[in-house]
């Protein structure tokens, strides 16, 4: 299996905006996780900066990824994320390095 496509987005919303951006956001995760290459999506919120939120993602690949990013809600989002956040989504993809061992032994 290719290496799986792992991304943490960090998100500032304006402060009156905190409660309904982080409402939306929790929309989405659980039919996130039921698109057929998400492998993690998970949704975060700082300890020291309540407010500020943080999402882990991993795809099976770049095409899953591209697929779930054309989902009507998501594209709407996008499109209107600035309506919500103080600077725009912090993305950043990641390789990781340190891996599970394959359980079956096949590399």
């Amino acid at each position: 299996m290719a290496q799986p496509l792992t991304l943490v987005g960090i998100t500032r919303p304006k402060p009156e905006r905190a409660a309904e951006l982080k409402r939306l956001l929790l929309s989405f995760v659980e039919p996130t996780r039921q698109e057929p290459g998400c492998l993690e999506y998970h949704f975060h919120e700082d300890r020291d900066e309540p407010g500020v939120f943080v999402f882990y993602e991993a795809w099976r690949s770049q095409a899953d990824l591209d697929a779930h990013l054309a989902l009507p809600h998501l594209r709407e989002f996008w499109e209107q994320r600035m309506d919500y956040l103080e600077s725009d989504l912090d993305i950043r993809f990641l390789t990781m390095h340190s891996p599970y061992p394959d359980p079956s032994g096949v590399h």
